[in-house]
């Protein structure tokens, strides 16, 4: 598989650096392309740095913050115009452990979307408090529900698409953002009938940075879950 981790960034100065240098250690035969929103902390120009030190990073500037879906979106056209099989989703603030990597990569060679799930045997969110965890896993299992997913991470961040998922997902229309993306994501390859894996990992909060999830980011997925629960019978939503 000729893979590409796309790395999408703002503000991320402290820790895009250890991210690439890991990401190359431990998957060598991936390349890593960093999406960066305009961040005015210059992470940007270290990731820059850090590709001329070690090779196989690319950086593609973008001029403002406009989203994670954005990003995403922005890198996986980068990719497929580059020739990429597969595409990767991660996180820069190690909340996605970069050593996890390998299985989920072991597993994309079978499906065409695989997720790194909290919510199945063998996955773990250590540091979240149970009122978090159950708000978390509850939403989770509203929209597994509500739209026929089958998956018990929907809003998970750390994944791998085939070039075939994508293109049975027809990403560039995905309007969502943040935890709503990663829905719309699931939902469209769902339908599609992309075949869908989830493989357990441990998701850790950041140490260093500050987040960028909001709650206008969770209320803006749990509305347009509703949407799509109401239009499914008319044979519409995320489309």
């Amino acid at each position: 598989m000729r893979t590409l981790v796309v790395l999408p960034t703002y503000n991320e100065i402290l820790n895009v650096e250890l991210m690439l240098r890991t990401l190359r250690e431990v998957v060598p035969q991936c390349d890593v392309l960093v999406v960066d929103d305009g961040s005015p902390d210059g992470t940007a120009n270290l990731a820059e740095e850090i590709a001329e030190d070690v090779g196989q990073i690319a950086v593609l500037r973008r001029t403002k913050k406009s989203g994670l879906g954005g990003a995403y979106r922005a890198g996986f056209a980068w990719g497929l115009e580059h020739g990429y099989d597969h595409f990767v989703e991660i996180d820069c603030d190690f909340s996605h452990d970069p050593n996890a990597l390998p299985s989920l990569l072991s597993a994309a060679e079978r499906h065409d979307v695989v997720i790194g799930s909290r919510y199945i045997p063998g996955g773990h969110i250590p540091q979240w408090s149970l009122s978090r965890r159950m708000l978390s896993r509850g939403g989770n299992q509203y929209a597994s529900l509500m739209l026929g997913l089958g998956v018990a991470d929907s809003t998970a961040g750390y994944r791998v698409y085939s070039k075939r998922g994508l293109e049975l997902i027809d990403f560039e229309t995905v309007s969502a953002d943040g935890y709503g993306f990663q829905i719309e994501m699931t939902y469209r390859a769902k339908r599609a009938g992309a075949t869908i894996i989830e493989v357990p990992i441990s998701f850790t909060e950041r140490e260093l940075g500050e987040s960028k999830m909001s709650r206008a980011i969770v209320v803006e997925a749990l509305w347009l879950v509703t949407k799509w629960a109401l239009e499914r019978p008319f044979g519409r939503g995320a489309h």
